[in-house]
């Protein structure tokens, strides 16, 4: 497989890790990935109006405490640029990251 790479300014390569998932059972809609992502790709949502868009395998109400009030959503995934910002900031490792591979 033949994925985009780069170098950094060290001259080191460097494989960008695009965001391909969010698991919303381990979020904790703390914010952190929101505030640190430059190109708008999550957004926080009420976690009713992700639980009325979720099929009921994705999500089971069981896995939320009743005072979690928001989580978070990848809303503009062709956005990420692959810097890996939000998951460095992820207390809850919540994030699956892939590089974009060009054989595909």
């Amino acid at each position: 497989m033949a994925y985009m790479t780069g170098l950094t300014r060290a001259g080191q390569p460097w494989t960008p890790q695009f965001i391909t998932k969010l698991n919303h059972h381990q979020c904790i809609g703390c914010g952190r990935c929101f505030k640190v992502c430059s190109r708008d790709v999550f957004s926080l949502v009420k976690r009713d109006e992700l639980e009325d868009s979720l099929d009921d395998e994705e999500l089971d109400d069981e896995d939320f405490d009743d005072d979690v009030l928001y989580v978070m959503t990848i809303s503009n995934v062709d956005d990420c640029i692959g810097c890996g910002s939000c998951a460095k900031v992820c207390p809850k490792n919540c994030q699956e990251h892939a590089p974009l591979d060009l054989a595909a």
